[in-house]
């Protein structure tokens, strides 16, 4: 009977050689079985439920069983999500200033061969005292010393061009002092200056000290005749000689034949170093543009509006007004348009705003040359626009994709 009994209960309810029995649950119709909890400290614990498994389906009607929290070193690879823009071709800022200096290059080496030793002082002289200037700055602020990226180098340079040959070594330096210290880095740096550094400084210059800037020019030696100026014939600049010869003669007596014209072009006339060679000074552009560096907006819309204007000023009484193929040529509106107006951080940025800001410094510039109280206003327009680049981007900021015009919705 025993043995009868023993093949009937299950296995995991036979005594334990290390306790008691457990008592067999008495079966109840239509109920369940229900375990007698077991009694005495040297009970087994009951064994903990089986996880159900994954792939058996839950029960109809039974909300699904929450997901369990992954394990730190279980979570896949993910992305960082980082401020715009997203897309980019690897450029970096030192090697889009080191393609702007190439391009400038063949006008600067065209200023030493046509200007001689005198040129090369003050490029020298502009480029290391900017180099000093940004890095003293940084260090005085706190800020990593960052020469590698040439903007100081390029400030430097284009400070330099826009310079007469005859420059003394205090009036460079002083020069840049106001181009980096102030127009640059007080404002925070690379980046966040609102206005042209060089151009900053070529103005503090040309307010401060007119007669260098202005009245102290030298005509350029073809094929390198005198190279350290000696005896050197001073002249007055194509846009000086016209508003002399106005204010004089009450009409423009300036020649306009092809000599000229080939003299201005090539280089062949006195100004400052860097707007002299108009067709370097365009080789050396249309190189930033097919290098993608800058885009054609600004340069076009500036010298276009330039020519457009005074074109029509020509028309109306051709004694009074220059040749508007004369004032493109002359002066620094090649130099300014192609190389200080397209600069990123002072410039808009999207399309239709370019070509406003152009169209601007072109209206100015057109301004100060027949009315204004110096012969060149092409420094003066791009500062003034180079004020107005926010307000320019704000009202040409494309429409974010998805939104809808408030006005639009409320009619």
């Amino acid at each position: 009977m025993e043995d009868n009994l023993e093949g009937k209960v299950p296995e995991e309810k036979r005594p334990s050689a290390d306790g008691p029995a457990e008592k067999p649950a008495v079966p109840t119709d239509g109920a369940a079985e229900k375990p007698v909890a077991p009694t005495g400290e040297s009970a087994e614990k009951p064994a903990a439920p089986a996880e159900k498994s994954a792939d058996k389906p839950a029960a109809a009607g039974s909300p699904p069983p929450a997901a369990k929290p992954k394990k730190k070193d279980e979570i896949g690879p993910r992305f960082i999500v980082s401020s715009s823009p997203h897309l980019h071709d690897g450029r970096t800022v030192s090697s889009i200033m080191k393609l702007v200096v190439y391009a400038l290059l063949p006008a600067t080496l065209f200023s030493v061969y046509a200007f001689g030793f005198g040129a090369l002082k003050v490029i020298i002289i502009s480029v290391a005292s900017a180099m000093i200037f940004e890095a003293l700055s940084q260090k005085a602020m706190g800020r990593q010393i960052r020469l590698a990226d040439f903007s100081a180098v390029l400030t430097g340079l284009l400070l330099a061009l826009n310079l007469p040959s005859t420059s003394p070594w205090w009036l460079v330096v002083t020069g840049n002092f106001f181009a980096i210290v102030i127009a640059k880095q007080l404002y925070g740096g690379l980046g966040y200056n609102p206005f042209n550094p060089a151009l900053i400084g070529r103005v503090v210059l040309l307010v401060s000290f007119p007669v260098h800037m202005t009245a102290r020019w030298v005509q350029a030696t073809p094929f390198g005749s005198n190279p350290f100026g000696v005896d050197a014939v001073t002249t007055a600049t194509p846009l000086t000689m016209a508003r002399e010869s106005l204010a004089a003669l009450g009409h423009i007596d300036v020649p306009f034949g092809t000599q000229e014209i080939m003299n201005l072009l090539v280089g062949n006339r006195g100004g400052c170093l860097g707007e002299t060679s108009v067709i370097l000074l365009l080789a050396g552009g249309l190189f930033l543009i097919l290098k993608k560096v800058i885009s054609w907006h600004i340069p076009v819309s500036f010298i276009g509006s330039v020519w457009a204007l005074t074109g029509i000023f020509y028309l109306i009484d051709k004694t009074t007004y220059a040749n508007p193929s004369f004032h493109v040529i002359s002066g620094g509106l090649i130099l300014g348009a192609l190389f200080m107006a397209t600069d990123y951080v002072t410039s808009p940025v999207t399309k239709k705003g370019m070509l406003i800001f152009g169209a601007g410094c072109g209206l100015i510039t057109v301004l100060i040359r027949l009315w204004g109280g110096y012969p060149e206003g092409v420094s003066f327009a791009i500062l003034l626009m180079n004020a107005a680049t926010p307000l320019i981007d704000r009202f040409t900021k494309p429409t974010v994709f998805g939104a809808v015009d408030k006005q639009k919705a409320a009619a």
